[in-house]
């Protein structure tokens, strides 16, 4: 990507890894129940090119965000005789974030930072769903409560404290989700699979106290997101079986925040399935190609971003007992 003022600002998102584990438990024909340890949301983006001068000052050059979050669930389900089931629980979501803005861009707040410690707060999510095990069809349907945090916030500019009481609350409530998950056997050893998956991010907002006051507004501002996902899964032998898929998320406005710096997204995962005894491997790749976006504070455009991409690897195992 350029900046307004054809600075290049290279890559700026940066790799990183995430770990996840799930448990599951079989009570009975009726219940079950499952603890889920995930991540559901993250940022890691770093603007940090070079090459502006006095009479052209990078627009965002500086401008850094490191947002960590981490949930719990623990879902119980309850399947009924007439092939249909309810399933809801709690969620323990855990979360802290460290943001700079720094460039021309932000004018008299360049340089400000806002550290935003670590809370734990908590939601629910409640679904319905149904099920033919014969044929290889489920259908579920499955709602995510907002969470709201409470973060203890210390903000600065250049270094130095900005607020003389110390540190303020902001409160940042990260989105209500509804999701539809489902699969059919259309052929012998083939299933057809997908999922709809809707997010309310305008719900999502990021302002403390002291930016607030001197801006009117807060950090980010987000559009809801519709995703929609594709796929097919072949059994192959007795051992190996696998499966690809596409993804896709239409595109919003393209004036977007500098700390989400994307518009929608096309991509496509192959993954291959060893099972053995009770061991099940999945390891997969997926390619996503990112959606083009400007940048923008103020309602202005302040960098160009296209051509961008993401390539994740994944590895799963599975243990039946």
């Amino acid at each position: 990507g350029i900046d307004a003022t054809r600075n290049r600002t290279g890559d700026i998102a940066d790799s990183f890894n995430v770990v996840g584990v799930g448990y599951k438990h079989q009570f009975n024909d009726q219940f079950s129940a499952a603890i889920i340890v995930e991540h559901p949301y993250g940022a890691d983006l770093d603007y940090s090119y070079t090459g502006a001068s006095a009479l052209q000052p990078a627009m965002l050059g500086g401008t850094r965000v490191n947002v960590e979050g981490a949930s719990v669930s623990g879902i119980l389900r309850y399947k009924m005789a007439n092939n249909f089931g309810v399933h809801g629980g709690v969620r323990v979501s855990k979360a802290s974030g460290d943001v700079t803005l720094r460039g021309a861009a932000y004018g008299a707040v360049s340089g400000y930072r806002a550290q935003l410690a670590d809370n734990t707060a908590l939601g629910w999510l409640a679904g319905v769903s149904w099920e033919r095990p014969e044929i290889g069809a489920r259908v579920a349907l499955t709602y995510y409560s907002q969470v709201d945090h409470d973060f203890d916030t210390f903000e600065t500019i250049n270094g130095s404290p900005i607020n003389p009481a110390g540190e303020t609350t902001t409160t940042v409530t990260t989105p209500k989700a509804l999701a539809l998950d489902f699969q059919t056997g259309v052929a012998a050893d083939t299933l057809v699979f997908g999922q709809l998956r809707y997010v309310k991010w305008s719900d999502f907002g990021v302002a403390p106290a002291v930016f607030n006051s001197l801006t009117g507004r807060g950090l980010v501002d987000l559009e809801n997101t519709t995703t929609y996902t594709l796929g097919v899964g072949r059994k192959f032998t007795e051992n190996w079986s696998g499966s690809m898929s596409a993804t896709y998320e239409p595109a919003g406005d393209e004036l977007v925040s500098p700390l989400a710096p994307t518009t929608g997204r096309l991509g496509a995962t192959l993954a291959g399935i060893y099972t053995m005894n009770n061991i099940k491997i999945t390891a997969g790749v997926n390619y996503t190609k990112l959606g083009d976006a400007k940048p923008q504070t103020g309602g202005v455009a302040r960098a160009e971003l296209s051509d961008n991409d993401a390539v994740t690897l994944g590895l799963r195992i599975g243990y039946r007992f």
